[in-house]
């Protein structure tokens, strides 16, 4: 048996030469599962393109209000310059913003407001408690998970939610209209 690249990559074919149009020669047959291997990868490799062109990233519409938009003057923006925004807000995040969270005196002000004044919102559809390992998606973008082990039964749909550190600086996230809290960590 050769040991060329080329044979080592058709081992299989040979599985194909077995099947009921045994008329067809091995060498038809390893053809023939090469070009259908060739055309399943290509297939793939579009899939993913596609999937990689239809991730957009955040979208200063749903970052901001629609009060911070208007403010902001951003309303007046055609849908290329909000693209090129957008485009720019990927980048910004990307590249300086861990910098500017670090080394910022003005940004570590804010962050500290948020800590002590906490985060509200809600929760994306319906919520049915946790059970130990439970991801929380939120309506501002955030996603959750369950730090401390326990189960809470409680069916709402869309329920209000508030995020604060307790006093040993770990996140808490309270069901505001049940006034009950789980320890939980930020995921994203």
């Amino acid at each position: 048996m050769p040991t060329t690249l080329a044979a080592r990559s058709l081992r299989g074919a040979h599985r194909y030469a077995k099947l009921p149009w045994t008329f067809l020669s091995e060498r038809v047959a390893m053809a023939w599962w090469l070009t259908r291997t060739v055309a399943i990868a290509c297939a793939l490799g579009l899939m993913l393109l596609c999937g990689v062109a239809d991730a957009q990233g955040p979208d200063v519409r749903t970052l901001m209000t629609p009060e911070e938009f208007q403010a902001a003057g951003l309303d007046t923006l055609s849908a290329a310059e909000i693209e090129a925004l957008n485009r720019w807000v990927v980048r910004y995040t990307a590249k300086d913003a861990p910098e500017v969270r670090r080394t910022d005196v003005v940004v570590q002000a804010e962050i500290e407001k948020v800590e002590a004044d906490g985060i509200r919102t809600r929760i994306v559809g319906e919520f049915r408690g946790w059970d130990g390992d439970t991801q929380f998606r939120l309506e501002n973008g955030q996603v959750w998970k369950q730090r401390l082990p326990g189960r809470w039964f409680y069916r709402a749909q869309s329920p209000e939610v508030e995020l604060r550190k307790n006093t040993m600086g770990y996140w808490v996230l309270n069901v505001v209209a049940a006034d009950r809290g789980v320890g939980v960590t930020r995921l994203k």
